[in-house]
């Protein structure tokens, strides 16, 4: 049976200035599915131990180029140990020089072309402490490359946390599909640059995946050259309250320029214009949400009596006591920041947003969401794919909880992990550009699973593309994104092929 290595750029596959982007999804699999792929493959010939660890090999005889210089191999006691054993005795087979170190062996001294951690896999569920906790930190003293097998040991490769100490590693192949933890929360900062080997399994029927430009490539069309503004959908962006104007035009600003063809901002603190983006059209939240075809609310929409209300009625079932369709269930919804904090806040208006006939999206940030779970920041953080998937059944809605590796869920049941984007991100309005890039996309009648994915696939490539021009990530701000995302969705358009 093939085996197939997909190589991934970092642990972030990011979209470089030149338009490339991430194709195809690769396959996430969380560790009940692993095992249960392991069991239904145990007796496959040759065994998945021996193709995994032929496969280590072969990567680690590519990380060499070449170099006499011998190989250490840290070696646990489980299967991780064993896969490690396999791709010592066929480096050896190789002519490659090779030492293997157990948990009480002796590290020999040396000068090593390669370190390999193959200590413990997905199957670790307690901190790593006593004379193991001291090998990782040998591993990690190591000053060449560091290759990790299946995951770094220490890490947790479902959710991303460090159980006590971690490997810090400069290259992870991981076996089968690729693991949510090593994507999110602290696996990024681990885990180095990601390979995957499939061991020839198939993997179709699993939902979770590395967020891709096949997750919206059926909406990447060319606009027709007979079109005008009203082609492209109306959007309402409502929020900015008083001190926080800026939300809702960073919304907006980004709203306009991925392509909503009209965006009319309701804001609670009147202003006459933007002097940045004069097309913004300035309203009163409810003359806002009259006329379009898409919302997003929540962008510094305070927590005040007026908020409350204008959520309120938002989510009522349709009446004559708002003017216009937006203000019932009929257009697809995104809820962001401020708008979130309140229906936590009031389990009544919480209890609506599921009732809603047309599509919602929800964006929060971890605090945000463990809000919305009645749950603690940390009980989110700890798992981020659970967490997101029981907002999406909850609420019935597409989720995008936010953070190092944003976590994508839809009612359905599927997830996504994106690899794009860095700590640039973390500054004031990001979450609000994102917000308004999504709701320009539904407002062009994008699909919202579609409308989401791209917005957050887009957002963190963004950042990447301005890292990359040393704009980054130290001080990058948010409104230097949106000419950024811009650029990379037509660039996409242009370049890849709809299927």
């Amino acid at each position: 049976m093939k085996t197939k290595t997909m190589i991934q750029r970092g642990p972030a596959p990011a979209l470089p200035p030149s338009g490339a982007a991430p194709l195809s999804t690769t396959p996430l699999l969380r560790g009940d599915e692993l095992r249960t792929l392991e069991t239904r493959h145990a007796d496959a010939t040759p065994p998945l131990m021996e193709r995994a660890g032929r496969a280590a090999a072969e990567f680690a005889r590519q990380l060499l180029k070449g170099s006499e210089a011998p190989v250490l191999i840290f070696a646990g006691p489980g299967n991780n140990g064993g896969d490690a054993r396999v791709m010592a005795r066929v480096l050896g087979q190789l002519g490659i020089q090779t030492f293997i170190v157990g948990a009480e062996g002796a590290v020999p001294a040396g000068a090593y072309g390669l370190v390999v951690d193959g200590l413990f896999g997905i199957g670790l569920a307690r901190p790593l402490a006593g004379p193991y906790a001291d090998l990782v930190a040998r591993i990690n003293a190591f000053a060449g490359p560091v290759l990790a097998l299946d995951v770094p040991s220490g890490l947790d490769g479902d959710t991303g946390r460090v159980l006590g100490v971690a490997v810090r590693a400069t290259h992870t192949l991981s076996f089968i599909g690729g693991k949510p933890g090593l994507y999110t929360l602290d696996g990024p900062d681990h885990c180095g640059e990601v390979s995957v080997v499939d061991l020839g399994l198939r993997l179709d029927e699993f939902p979770g995946a590395l967020l891709a430009v096949d997750d919206f490539r059926d909406c990447l069309k060319p606009r027709r050259r007979n079109s005008h503004k009203g082609s492209y959908g109306s959007l309402a962006v409502v929020g900015g309250a008083a001190g926080m104007t800026g939300a809702a035009l960073l919304a907006a600003r980004a709203g306009l320029k991925l392509g909503a063809g009209r965006v009319f901002v309701g804001l609670l603190q009147a202003l006459a214009v933007d002097p940045l983006q004069a097309e913004l059209m300035l309203r009163a939240p409810d003359d806002a949400l009259a006329q379009a075809t898409a919302a997003v609310v929540g962008p510094g929409l305070g927590a005040s009596d007026a908020a409350v209300e204008i959520l309120r009625r938002l989510l009522s079932p349709k009446s004559d006591t708002v003017p216009g369709d937006a203000a019932s269930h009929g257009v697809p919804l995104l809820l962001d920041a401020d708008a979130l904090n309140l229906l936590a806040a009031h389990p009544v208006l919480a209890a609506q947003v599921a009732r809603r006939a047309a599509p919602t999206l929800i964006t929060p940030h971890p605090a945000e969401a463990a809000r919305l779970l009645a749950s603690a920041t940390d009980e989110v953080q700890a798992d981020r794919v659970g967490a997101a998937l029981e907002l999406a059944r909850r609420f019935k809605a597409h989720v995008a909880l936010k953070g190092c590796g944003t976590v994508i869920a839809h009612p359905d049941g599927r997830w996504r992990i994106n690899a794009t984007g860095n700590p640039g991100l973390a500054s004031g309005g990001s979450g609000d550009v994102l917000a308004g890039m999504a709701g320009a996309l539904l407002a062009q009648d994008w699909p919202a699973a579609a409308a989401l994915s791209a917005a957050v696939l887009l957002h963190g490539a963004a950042a990447d593309v301005l890292a990359a021009a040393d704009a980054g990530p130290i001080g990058t701000t948010a409104g230097e994104l949106i000419p950024v995302a811009r650029t990379l969705l037509n660039r996409l358009i242009a370049s890849v092929e709809p299927s």
